[in-house]
């Protein structure tokens, strides 16, 4: 029976006027990859500072590894491991000496911290580089011994905020190599966030996707795929307000959505509905410019559930660049 690592219900989180995090429940089970899926603002860095114990909740409660992040705030920061979107690294420290330091502020005694900083510079493949200035460090060597200082205390939840902004596709894929490998060989849950679809996609085991403070929906990705149809079909016309409201009255058309000048529809076996959605078209007057059928994607899911992608959100969304400024001095 899988248990619950971290629970949440009706957390709320306010700056002022702001409510950054509104009245947020889910759960995160023990061994799992947990993902939360947002535009930045969204609210994601903040909750993530609220379960580590950083900041305190203005509402509801949490627990992390069983014990309350308000009252029980110490035995909560000795059960998790946190990675930062800004480098929390000593530039002028060796990558050896960075581990060491930081296991001795958990009190890990000699022989434990030099096995210990052998095992987790070998999970992440810098064995080689222990004794380098991390000043001389890559962008993705940084990250990846971010993630094993993360590690070396045994943490039972390791939080992981945006671990890949910023790096190259190649970097990246070659740290969810290193995510994973820590999930299965160390057991250790992580709870990460990221806007990258790609990134929950291929990490996560469930994702819930965060707008403007609130969860909107919690899924296997494969599941939430699957809720907006087994196919997507996009189309481009010259009356799309007319041809929606018609094809709005179809009922194998399991969901539908307008956006700019795209109608996107979600189908089962849509090779089979392509030619009957061209003669709706043509029987009302209509003629389709472009169609064209795909498998849904997250980025498709993240459309139907907040009507626009995220791209856009990140674009104009209002808390964009306060959130960012919270980000850099620390906050959410």
């Amino acid at each position: 029976m899988d248990l619950d690592i971290i629970t949440t219900e009706n957390l709320i989180k306010k700056f002022n006027d702001l409510t950054a995090v509104d009245k947020v429940t889910f759960s995160v089970k023990k061994g799992e990859i947990f993902g939360f899926l947002g535009p930045n603002g969204a609210g994601k860095t903040t909750t993530i500072k609220m379960l580590t114990t950083l900041l305190n909740p203005t509402g509801g409660t949490a627990q992390v590894t069983g014990f309350d992040i308000i009252k029980n705030r110490n035995n909560v920061r000795k059960n998790i491991g946190i990675v930062f979107q800004e480098p929390a690294l000593d530039t002028e420290l060796t990558g050896k000496e960075n581990l060491d330091f930081h296991a001795r502020m958990y009190g890990i005694n000699k022989d434990k911290r030099k096995e210990r900083i052998k095992e987790v510079l070998d999970l992440v493949n810098l064995d080689e580089k222990k004794d380098i200035f991390v000043k001389n460090y890559s962008g993705g060597m940084k990250r990846r011994l971010e993630i094993a200082r993360g590690l070396m205390h045994f943490p039972k939840v390791l939080f992981l905020d945006e671990p890949t902004l910023g790096l190259d596709s190649q970097t990246r894929r070659a740290i969810w190599a290193y995510i994973k490998k820590m999930n299965k060989e160390e057991d250790t849950t992580i709870f990460l966030t990221t806007h990258y679809m790609d990134e929950a996609d291929y990490l996560c085991d469930r994702v819930g996707i965060i707008d403007k403070g609130k969860i909107l929906v919690i899924d296997t990705t494969s599941n939430l795929k699957k809720s907006i149809g087994n196919d997507v079909i996009s189309l481009s016309c010259n009356e799309i307000n007319k041809l929606n409201k018609r094809l709005e009255k179809e009922p194998w058309i399991k969901n539908i959505k307008k956006h700019d000048s795209l109608l996107t529809l979600g189908v089962e076996k849509g090779e089979e509905k392509i030619p009957t959605i061209i003669e709706l078209a043509q029987s009302i007057g209509i003629k389709i410019k472009s169609i064209n059928l795909r498998t849904p994607t997250l980025d498709d899911v993240f459309l139907y559930y907040t009507g626009r992608t995220i791209r856009e959100q990140e674009a104009e969304h209002p808390w964009k660049g306060l959130a960012r400024q919270r980000a850099i001095r620390g906050g959410g």
